[in-house]
């Protein structure tokens, strides 16, 4: 496995994750808008090898950010196995408060202390709900609102999971939930590594929070979301449920 990491210089107990694959157009606005946050964050990106030169973008950056880390993975491989690969980088560096987040913008970086109080205080996963108190989506077509909140009430449905929006992307765990898991058995890498997550960490008796957010659909950049992934959502679930249920899971 190639990687290409920053200089080892941690300065916060707080890292998030970004995974990307071809987003040029996006990546230094993120950085720059979770470094510009008072709280200290620190952010490793997961790249699938972008073709568009994504990685060579924050290879540059981690000139003037020493808080700024990169990975190359071989190819692309995955949302579920980029951010395997971020909690395992993470774990070994002792940070405390681990964060999910997209590239694409579509997740507020101001909502990242509010995910941390969260950690903090009352939740070992917090999870930023799209929705908790309604339906908080802006510029998404009507199709992919309702197969996304429709995804999310059957799989609570099918498993039992009290979480509204068991499809998230933006979510904070406390490092305990992390190393708990089994992170070699996590199976999905769409939005069935996101239930998965979420499922296996509610099955271990971690306390699960939703935060509500406005979740904003990307300007620039494509969506990844295939048919390919929603299938792998849809029939894993029912594996989640069933592996659970003879105490495989």
């Amino acid at each position: 496995m190639n990687y290409i990491s920053g200089i080892f210089q941690r300065m916060s107990e707080n890292l998030v994750i970004i995974p990307t694959y071809n987003e040029k157009e996006n990546i230094e606005n993120i950085i720059r808008k979770v470094f510009s946050l008072q709280l200290s964050f620190d952010i490793l990106v997961v790249d699938d090898s972008s073709p568009d030169g994504t990685a060579v973008i924050v290879k540059k950056m981690m000139k003037e950010f020493d808080r700024l880390h990169l990975e190359v993975r071989q190819k692309k491989d995955g949302l579920g196995k980029a951010y395997v690969h971020g909690f395992k980088w993470a774990l070994k560096r002792k940070y405390k408060y681990i964060y999910e987040m997209d590239a694409d913008l579509s997740h507020n970086p101001n909502d990242l202390p509010r995910l941390n109080e969260a950690l903090r205080t009352d939740a070992d996963m917090v999870i930023g709900s799209r929705y908790s108190h309604g339906v908080n989506v802006v510029n998404w077509p009507m199709s992919r609102v309702l197969l996304s909140y429709t995804a999310s009430k059957y799989a609570r449905f099918v498993t039992g999971l009290p979480v509204r929006d068991a499809t998230a992307g933006f979510v904070g765990y406390r490092r305990e939930v992390l190393e708990s898991l089994d992170l070699e058995k996590i199976r999905f890498k769409g939005y069935g590594f996101q239930i998965e997550m979420k499922y296996r960490s509610w099955r271990k008796k971690f306390r699960l929070k939703e935060i509500p957010i406005i979740f904003t659909n990307r300007v620039a950049g494509k969506s990844k979301i295939n048919t390919a992934i929603m299938g792998e959502a849809v029939f894993g679930i029912i594996r989640l449920r069933i592996l659970s249920i003879f105490g495989k899971l």
